[in-house]
């Protein structure tokens, strides 16, 4: 799996391949620097060993050669930060992109089976955390590879002996590095599995805060928190343990690596073999040849982490999109008919919900949909947004299979206000023209006149450019609804769902939108979802649902004299006998 997605980010990575050259080869400008140093440094001792006299003049060159030099690498280690920085962030910018194109393509079956709070970790915690990652491979992966080549190189010329020994004792570093990430590689995993875990948490726990109050939620809500939080805990102090083994691990085997040379190069220096200033290059390209391996497995870890990130990242980015539109898609006139065709559905194929359900809707009638909760009345509006597909049968509009049109066309020819409402991030203007950007102001306000939200958005700080906080938190119920009604009110499509549209609006209000509702849907197919059987007295027809079928069907006042389940839903509520 983890070459899979080490493969997956490489092709990522592979469309700015100019500015990974321009990387590498300034790692190699930095490295080349910091292996001329210590030549120069041997010089300038070398220079001031001399019997009885110092030469000044060879002691100064070298010193103006390091000086520059140094300035030179401090200049490409600028240059390559930047360069480092522009390939990361631009990859990750790449990455969140390819996920909100790719949420924007799921079914709407993985939205409802997915936490939120899981989706959103993966988006925003696991990418950030694959950028840290990925900037610290770019920022000291290049350079400690091109380091420790670079010094192996230099040091095989100087002396084979010396650096064949180095070479000998280099693999039991990679070796320890690589055995303590692959144990690492696990913990990382179940680190970011319970970081999302935790973040759905905390999303859910935040947006009911209310309710958990209310119910005297909160010893349970916050048993719930540190239960998964000391899993996290758990997972990070494993995680965190196992990854520090590997530098102070790496740095012990360098550190003998280190002894054995300079014991190496002292008795070749006593010998005669080398001068002073040569041991002193060596003992310097001995440090630097370690010091990245060090970096390098610290590294190790980072990526580790970095790659499981990506892994639940590229999960998300692999799973099935909706089924394609119809290659040639059928575009019929638009009327407002709409047809049941022997329709089945489920979400499980162990527990069946709608069968055989067929039925024929006339353009313009208003279509009611009452019945018990989970009787399949949301189901059935989901099937007609194709939402969701029919398993069997087929839903037919103005004449055509809603699977041979695209669903914008489709959904183009809905109007649609549900009982849970949704609000952007924005302006009261831009959210009721939410469907209708180009609706001049004229008839915007229009909309929320016959909404009946005009007044209230008058009494609001900047009234239609007031700015809609997060979820809409500062509006109450009433009025998001009512933002919602004056939305579907400002460009009406033929046809129109009002699944409890008026649940959350007090009764006086009610009694008006339902009079601005009545004028609304003349001429145009209405289906609506209602728990108060008050508000759909005047429906065409009324569909009385249970357990996914349509047991009885009429208007109002033959299905109340027919006294079967439609008759005792409406005495219930109004307590006649």
């Amino acid at each position: 799996m983890r070459n899979d997605t080490l493969k997956r980010v490489l092709a990522l990575i592979k469309k700015y391949r100019w500015s990974v050259a321009a990387s590498l080869l300034l790692a190699l400008i930095t490295a080349a620097i910091q292996l001329i140093i210590p030549i120069f440094c041997g010089r300038a001792i070398d220079g001031m060993l001399g019997v009885h006299a110092v030469n000044g003049r060879a002691v100064l060159r070298a010193v103006i050669m390091i000086a520059a030099a140094a300035a030179l690498g401090a200049v490409a280690q600028k240059i390559l930060a930047v360069c480092n920085n522009r390939i990361t962030f631009s990859v990750c910018r790449d990455l969140r992109d390819s996920m909100s194109r790719k949420i924007n393509r799921l079914p709407v079956s993985y939205l409802d089976s997915h936490p939120t709070g899981d989706t959103v970790s993966r988006m925003v915690a696991d990418v950030d955390t694959f950028a840290d990652g990925l900037l610290m491979g770019f920022t000291q992966l290049f350079t400690g590879v091109v380091t420790i080549a670079a010094t192996l190189g230099i040091m095989l010329y100087l002396n084979r002996m010396i650096a064949l020994a180095i070479v000998v004792l280099t693999p039991l570093s990679i070796f320890t590095a690589r055995l303590i990430a692959t144990k690492t590689h696990r913990f990382f995993e179940e680190q970011a599995r319970v970081r999302g875990e935790q973040t759905a948490l905390i999303n859910e726990t935040v947006e009911g805060q209310r309710t958990v109050r209310a119910f005297g939620h909160e010893s349970a809500s916050l048993a719930a928190f540190d239960e998964v939080n000391a899993r996290l805990t758990k997972a990070a102090l494993n995680a965190t343990f196992f990854s520090s083994l590997t530098n102070p691990s790496t740095r012990l085997i360098n550190n003998i690596v280190y002894a054995v040379v300079a014991l190496i190069s002292a008795l070749y220096a006593v010998a005669g073999g080398i001068t002073v200033g040569q041991l002193s290059v060596f003992l310097n390209y001995a440090s630097q040849y370690a010091k990245p391996f060090n970096e390098i497995s610290g590294v190790v870890t980072e990526l580790q982490n970095a790659l499981t990130c990506a892994e639940r990242v590229f999960e998300i980015l692999d799973e099935a999109e909706e089924i394609p539109d119809c290659a040639e898609p059928e575009n019929p006139p638009q009327s407002g008919r709409v047809e049941l065709c022997d329709v089945s559905f489920s979400y499980d194929p162990r527990r069946p919900l709608i069968e055989g359900l067929s039925l024929d809707i006339k353009a313009g009638q208003r279509i009611a949909i009452v019945g018990p909760t989970g009787c399949g009345k949301t189901t059935l509006i989901n099937l007609l947004m194709r939402f969701y597909d029919v398993n069997g049968g087929a839903i037919k509009v103005d004449g055509a299979d809603i699977r041979k049109m695209t669903r914008k066309n489709l959904r183009s020819r809905y109007g649609m206000v549900l009982q849970d409402t949704w609000l952007a991030s924005g302006t009261v203007r831009e959210n009721i023209a939410y469907g209708k950007p180009d609706a001049s102001d004229a008839e915007i306000e229009a909309a929320a006149r016959a909404a009946h939200a005009h007044s209230f958005i008058r009494r609001l700080p900047e009234g239609y450019n007031t700015i809609i906080k997060e979820n809409g938190s500062n509006l109450s119920a009433g009025q998001r609804q009512l933002l919602c009604i004056a939305r579907a009110m400002l460009d009406l499509p033929p046809m129109l769902i009002l699944d409890e549209a008026t649940s959350s609006i007090d009764t006086r209000t009610e009694i008006k939108i339902q009079s601005a509702f009545a004028q609304m849907m003349k001429g145009r197919t209405s289906f609506i979802v209602a728990h108060r059987l008050s508000t759909i007295r005047e429906a065409d027809v009324i569909l009385v649902m249970k357990d996914g079928h349509v047991i009885e069907q009429g208007d109002h006042d033959s299905l109340l004299d027919a006294g079967g389940f439609y008759a005792k839903l409406y005495n219930s509520q109004f307590g006649t006998a």
